[in-house]
């Protein structure tokens, strides 16, 4: 019973962690393009090798 002392404030820091580092990949736009990398793996960019 006394480990739930220690184990809900542990588990309950961890959440405000992961959603603190959620809110900022919002914010520096890092879901913005979605779409790029996989249309950017069919383009044929690289020179081919000698």
């Amino acid at each position: 019973m006394k480990d739930f002392f220690y184990l809900i404030p542990i588990s309950i820091a961890l959440g405000l962690a992961g959603l603190g580092l959620f809110l900022w990949s919002l914010r520096n736009g890092q879901y913005e393009d979605l779409d790029g990398a996989s249309e950017r793996i069919l383009y044929d960019d690289d020179n081919p090798l000698k």
